[in-house]
């Protein structure tokens, strides 16, 4: 229960169009909570864990900060090596967005094209065009959140 209301408390925060710091510690303490909550359920699987990393990767790098957002990404690429690609193109895309934080436009491109090959070989046609639309934002400038 918990690590689903703090993943999805994460999502209510980040589109929140008016966020402020004090938010932004709140968002920051959830998706830290919700992956903790899901590393403590017996049944939590490599692809949970991706997604957990996957999430902090996304809040750091909205918060600006560039080497926990790699941190993290790297850590949901790790845990989703042997997950199928819409896992795998979604820690690429993680890894893309640190590397936009960082300014490092050239890794963020490459990172972008092994997301987009990934996108390619997701099966089902709703988890791809989730993808493909996540790609295509951060695609269409320096955007992180």
């Amino acid at each position: 229960y918990y690590s689903a209301a703090c993943f999805n408390g994460v999502w209510d925060l980040l589109e929140h169009p008016n966020r402020s710091s004090d938010d932004d510690v709140d968002l920051l303490a959830a998706a830290h909570a919700s992956l903790w909550h899901w590393r403590q359920r017996p049944d939590c699987t490599p692809r949970n864990l991706s997604v957990g990393f996957w999430m902090l990767s996304r809040v750091y790098a909205v918060l600006g900060n560039a080497a926990e957002a790699r941190r993290y990404g790297l850590l949901s690429l790790k845990a989703a090596a042997q997950e199928p690609p819409f896992y795998q193109g979604y820690a690429h895309e993680a890894l893309a967005r640190a590397a936009r934080a960082a300014g490092e436009l050239q890794v963020a491109e490459a990172h972008l094209a092994a997301a987009r090959r990934f996108a390619e070989q997701v099966a089902e046609a709703d988890e791809r065009a989730t993808l493909e639309n996540d790609l295509a934002q951060l695609s269409g400038g320096n955007r992180t959140s």
